[in-house]
């Protein structure tokens, strides 16, 4: 199959051209390896210079703005795809069912979170969306509740889940004690992790709130986060924060922890957030306490102890503590970017069937 993926250059705020990384790149990627001939074109918000180039098995392509359709056309043109592809924000959907439409091709509008949720108010780009999603020939979701919301009312939609993964290169089970000498974090004692945006749309004063209940039972537990924090989300000071660390020292990170927690509500984001932290613990082994969602409910399906309620704060110490006294775990069949690109491929070949 000839594949042309449209996408943002920095989803997520990482540059793709720098720093390939996750769904937007791994997907592609593996499909390339696969001998698919594969063709991305990103749009840089920052409007840099433009740039063409192959790495990966994969053709590049990085327009600003302004160029961003001209781009698209060409390598539609010299590509001639089964399949166009939106990836990683609303408009690439939009984008892809348009071209697609156009040009008589095979449309696939994919999504690892609930886009509408983002800005509820952008009542005419929510409609040029589902006008999207009604057009396109396949919906590809990373969990099935999302592409359930999706696809709305028609039954006859071809929707397939491709969830997400984590990246390959460290996640895997290592030596607890070995990974919190290298960072520097203590050996002696029980810590329990969260790494991600301090943000209070994820519901994180839950986890604030369970920390005295916690120390009240086990005081020398330490609680440890990575990632951004906010002006308006003061951390406590039994949080211990280390900021932003690098890419290559998360898989220590999350392999030092005794528990990871992932907070969320029950919102139209949060019901269909599938973090890809969850993944990257559960690949390494590491117990994990999550806020049950409709997405952490699937994803954790087995594993239903490890779900608290939405802002339970005291549901979520009973959990850290009932796990810091029992940690085995055995995370079987976590999905990898190779089994995701096996129901990605599969749906692409069914629908050109």
């Amino acid at each position: 199959m000839k594949i042309l993926f449209l996408c943002k250059r920095r989803p997520q705020g990482k540059d793709l051209v720098a720093t390939p990384y996750g769904r937007f790149f791994h997907l592609p990627r593996i499909l390339a390896e696969r001998g698919h001939q594969v063709s991305i074109a990103l749009l840089d918000y920052k409007n840099g210079d433009a740039l063409e180039f192959d790495a990966h098995g994969i053709q590049w392509s990085s327009s600003p703005l302004f160029a961003y359709l001209a781009s698209v056309e060409k390598r539609i043109a010299d590509l001639q795809p089964d399949w166009v592809v939106g990836f990683s924000d609303t408009w690439f959907g939009i984008l892809a069912a348009r071209v697609a439409r156009k040009h008589g091709l095979r449309s696939c509008i994919d999504a690892y979170d609930n886009y509408e949720s983002y800005m509820p108010w952008a009542k005419p780009l929510h409609w040029l969306w589902r006008r999207a999603l009604r057009r396109a020939d396949l919906i590809t979701a990373a969990g099935p509740g999302l592409g359930a919301t999706m696809a709305g009312r028609d039954n006859s939609k071809r929707v397939a889940v491709v969830p997400m993964a984590a990246d390959p290169g460290g996640f895997e089970p290592r030596d607890k004690v070995a990974c919190r000498e290298l960072l520097q974090l203590p050996t002696d004692r029980p810590l329990v992790g969260y790494c991600g945006s301090m943000h209070r749309s994820r519901g994180v004063e839950a986890l604030f709130d369970a920390i005295p209940l916690v120390h009240a039972e086990r005081p020398e537990v330490r609680f440890i986060h990575s990632g951004r924090t906010w002006s308006d989300v003061p951390l406590p000071k039994t949080i211990t924060s280390l900021g932003f660390i690098d890419d290559d020292k998360v898989p220590v990170l999350l392999n030092s922890m005794d528990i990871l927690v992932v907070t969320n509500r029950a919102s139209s984001f949060g019901n269909h957030s599938y973090p890809v932290k969850l993944y990257e613990a559960m690949s390494c082994q590491v117990p994990v306490v999550a806020t049950r969602t409709r997405a952490t409910e699937w994803i954790l399906d087995g594993h239903r102890e490890c779900l608290v309620e939405p802002a339970d704060a005291k549901g979520l110490s009973d959990a850290i503590l009932r796990t810091l006294s029992q940690p085995n775990v055995d995370y079987q069949a976590v999905p990898t970017w190779n089994s995701s690109c096996d129901a990605f491929e599969q749906a692409l070949r069914n629908d050109s069937s």
